[in-house]
C-alpha cells in the first residue's frame, strides 16, 4: 500500500513538472530557481523542471511522428 501511494505522489510530481515545461514552452514563463538559496535546493529544482522537460520532448516526439496528430496552420484564433 506504501509502494502504491509513493509510486502515485512521484507519478504527480512528474506530472506537475511536465505540465510547468508545457507552460514553459509555450509562454515563455519559468519558475526563477536562481531565487533559491541554497544551492542544494536550487540543484533539486533544476532537476525537477529538467526531467519534465525530458517528458515533454519526449511526448512532443511522439506526437510529431503519430499520424493521429496534424499541425494547425491556421495558428491561434
Amino acid at each position: 500500500m506504501a509502494i502504491a501511494r509513493l509510486f502515485h505522489y512521484a507519478f504527480d510530481a512528474v506530472l506537475l513538472s511536465t505540465v510547468a515545461a508545457g507552460v514553459r514552452r509555450s509562454s515563455g514563463f519559468t519558475p526563477d530557481s536562481a531565487s533559491i538559496s541554497d544551492p542544494t535546493l536550487r540543484s533539486i529544482a533544476d532537476r525537477y523542471l529538467g526531467v519534465g522537460e525530458s517528458i515533454f520532448d519526449m511526448i512532443q516526439a511522439t506526437a510529431v511522428n503519430s499520424a493521429y496528430f496534424k499541425r494547425d496552420t491556421k495558428g491561434p484564433r
